[in-house]
């Protein structure tokens, strides 16, 4: 059944208590229907009606809206992106911290909640670092008395410091996890504004460059891991995460698990690469992970990323080259000799082709029909 009207619920907390607010453009059908129902009421603040959050109320907006509006949940209940990694919560480290005697550690409370949450450990750094820094900002106040004002005068402090603009929506997160989900007041901060979000061009080398970065590494490993960050187009943590059984040679194929968005893919397996991988086996024989540290666990991600700064610097370079660089390369380059658009998104583990068309803005296929007006 297709619906001329959408009614979005959000949560509210006014005065402390929670609220359903229904989000809609005016209708005088769907307002009287709103105006019936119990307890109803309009806040100026949200610019929205609102009820009591009960489950009464929620059935009577289902029944009441049934084959007249498409009610809208998706930011009423509550869904999780945190990945269900195979890893062990490990925040031992919050309180064994040298720290000031007037320094403000992160509430249990909230460290209990990233584990419930199945957070990876990486996330759980962030969000602790982030919010330590905003209650100690407040050192002085008790954190459950802030309020929207407070964590503005906050937000501002961070932008005169000059943080960039991913470190203040981890932040903004940070703080919201707290209020939101560890005291139970959904969208307690619902106006907050986030930085605007900018559109920056992926960073590409020439197949040529590449060759050359490949061409210094300083062994055969490090050989390995940059050829496999270009040739499949992984993420540094894929790379990381890859097992010797993900590697099916008879099928020429990787098989990356727990991706991002906590999803299993396919991607390629180049010839060339596996030659030298059967060489790097025989040679340092590592145990469960593909590549693996001294100790025989699974290599780190500081070190991935000096074998490929340190190699692109030997290669000359000119701009720092990162694991993500190689990815980027990977799609454009897969792009220019004329793949599909939609199977460089299923190598990549996008979840639309609008992700991936990033690269149709860089890839020099796309300018070869245009004729420079100097050359005219």
């Amino acid at each position: 059944m297709n619906y001329n009207q959408h009614i979005t619920l959000k949560h509210l907390s006014i005065e402390n208590k929670s609220f359903i607010g229904l989000k809609f453009y005016s209708n005088k059908a769907v307002l009287i229907i709103v105006k019936g129902l119990n307890d109803v009421k309009w806040s100026t603040e949200f610019t929205m009606h609102y009820v009591p959050n009960n489950k009464t109320n929620l059935n009577q907006i289902f029944s009441l809206f049934k084959g007249i509006a498409w009610i809208n949940t998706q930011y009423f209940f509550e869904k999780t992106r945190a990945k269900e990694l195979n890893e062990t919560f490990n925040a031992s480290w919050v309180h064994t911290r040298k720290r000031d005697a007037n320094f403000k550690f992160c509430p249990n409370s909230y460290l209990q909640k990233l584990e419930l949450k199945k957070y990876a450990n990486n996330t759980v750094k962030t969000y602790v670092s982030c919010f330590e820094d905003f209650i100690n900002y407040y050192n002085k106040s008790d954190v459950d008395s802030l309020d929207e004002n407070d964590v503005r005068n906050y937000l501002e402090f961070l932008i005169k410091m000059d943080r960039s603009d991913s470190y203040i929506n981890q932040a903004i997160n940070s703080i919201k996890f707290y209020y939101e989900t560890v005291l139970g007041m959904p969208n307690r901060f619902y106006s907050i504004e986030r930085p605007r979000k900018k559109r920056k061009l992926p960073v590409v080398l020439s197949k040529d460059d590449i060759s050359l970065i490949i061409k210094n590494a300083n062994n055969l490993k490090h050989k390995c891991i940059i050829s496999l960050l270009y040739s499949a187009g992984l993420r540094r943590s894929e790379l990381l995460n890859l097992k010797l059984t993900d590697i099916e040679s008879k099928r020429m194929l990787i098989r990356v698990r727990d991706a991002k968005g906590n999803k299993d893919r396919y991607t390629l397996l180049s010839e060339t690469i596996l030659k030298d991988l059967r060489k790097y086996y025989k040679q340092y024989m590592p145990k469960e992970y593909l590549f693996e540290g001294q100790s025989k666990k699974q290599y780190s991600p500081n070190s991935v990323g000096k074998v490929v700064s340190n190699a692109a610097i030997k290669a000359g370079i000119k701009i720092p080259v990162s694991s993500h660089i190689l990815r980027h390369s990977f799609a454009t380059h897969l792009l220019e000799s004329g793949v599909d658009i939609r199977y460089i998104q299923l190598l990549l583990g996008h979840n639309s082709t609008k992700t991936t068309e990033i690269y149709t803005h860089v890839a020099k296929n796309s300018f070869n029909f245009i004729k420079n007006p100097l050359d005219i």
